[in-house]
């Protein structure tokens, strides 16, 4: 893992238009010379986050973005995949459960950073960027330093090359990743595009896990959250 400064070689970001992977995005824009995106439609429940990806990356003038179709791949029973599964809903940050979210689908980001290494290397690119962090990260095993090394030490091994995942938000709140966006250009225009809620509704729940956790982040820092100003702008209403 690194967040070297290699302003002259492309990356490619894990873009799923939410909070963490916009604020990762501008993120590279800062790091990288090129940019190149991808995200993943998997069935999820919040595909609406899929068009906040095209129109996040259209406006940050990415090289490309492509949209993997890996619908009926996954299996489990959260909610996000499972339909018929309710959404969590808490009336509180503070009255999270703890431990693992059942909205955790296994082996979600070993299939991602998996395919998008598999990308990378066809567009000769050796770093990748994804928005995890072990902090506000919902018990998500695949969130933690830990598997993020062992990704990496894995993707060189079986590939045969150096790649690197670079994390900037690991060691992050979602306080620390707001105040983060502040200072990166175009961010905090892009975040109002961006979509979290789990139950991918607009205007958002404002109760499951993502839309606590990110409405505590935006609180925490003393910022309003784009996204909760005129709808009229927001691309979900598009």
């Amino acid at each position: 893992m690194s967040t070297d400064n290699k302003k002259d070689v492309s990356c490619l970001v894990i873009l799923s238009g939410g909070q963490d992977s916009t604020t990762c995005l501008h993120w590279a824009k800062r790091h990288f010379k090129e940019i190149h995106t991808i995200a993943f439609d998997y069935g999820q429940k919040h595909r609406i986050e899929l068009k906040s990806a095209e129109r996040i990356a259209h406006h940050a003038h990415v090289l490309d973005h492509e949209t993997i179709d890996m619908r009926g791949l996954m299996k489990s029973t959260s909610p996000l995949i499972e339909h018929t599964h309710p959404v969590g809903q808490y009336k509180s940050a503070e009255d999270l459960p703890g431990g693992i979210e059942p909205t955790f689908i296994p082996c979600r980001n070993i299939l991602f950073l998996t395919v998008a290494a598999n990308r990378a290397v066809v567009k000769g690119i050796k770093d990748l960027v994804i928005g995890v962090s072990a902090v506000d990260y919902g018990g998500y095993p695949d969130c933690r330093p830990g598997f993020i090394k062992g990704m990496e030490d894995t993707l060189c091994q079986g590939l045969e090359m150096d790649i690197t995942i670079h994390v900037p938000l690991i060691s992050m709140s979602k306080k620390d990743t707001v105040l983060l966006a502040l200072t990166l250009p175009g961010c905090m225009e892009a975040l109002a595009y961006s979509h979290t809620c789990y139950e991918g509704a607009f205007p958002p729940c404002g109760k499951c896990h993502a839309c606590l956790l990110r409405a505590k982040g935006f609180q925490e820092a003393g910022i309003e959250d784009p996204l909760s100003g005129d709808p009229s702008s927001n691309s979900h209403s598009k």
